[in-house]
């Protein structure tokens, strides 16, 4: 068994695509038009979905805003440089929501950035090796 995607809903999708593709660097894997069901899923990440998991990016059509609940937590993706990785996002138009630095009770370099919809991304520094 492995991860294939974890699904979110999104308020504008080329809104989302955007931040997620131009600001994260991740590409458009797929994107599919279901008219009769009144939605679009559009698939993005880092690289095919046969070798890595993914993130299902849910419209439905009509709907402009979710709030993400109080069930959800986050997205982690591990960076080379975490501070590297807040200052190129902020340069791209993103938020960062939690500065680069040591987590709290440890010493593992974090910082948090925030998609248009509100969802919270955690940037994990690899450690060197």
């Amino acid at each position: 068994m492995r991860i294939l995607h974890t699904m979110i809903r999104v308020g504008d999708l080329d809104r989302s695509l955007r931040f997620y593709t131009e600001v994260l660097g991740m590409r458009l894997l797929r994107r599919q038009e279901y008219p009769e069901g009144r939605f679009t899923l559009a698939f993005v990440g880092f690289g095919p979905e046969a070798e890595q998991a993914a993130i299902e990016l849910t419209y439905n059509w009509g709907v402009e805003r979710y709030e993400p609940g109080t069930a959800f937590g986050h997205i982690a993706l591990e960076v080379e440089d975490a501070y590297a990785a807040c200052a190129e996002i902020r340069r791209r138009g993103g938020r960062v929501v939690r500065e680069a630095g040591p987590m709290k009770h440890g010493v593992t370099v974090i910082a948090f950035v925030e998609d248009p919809d509100g969802y919270r991304i955690e940037l994990i520094q690899a450690k060197p090796h």
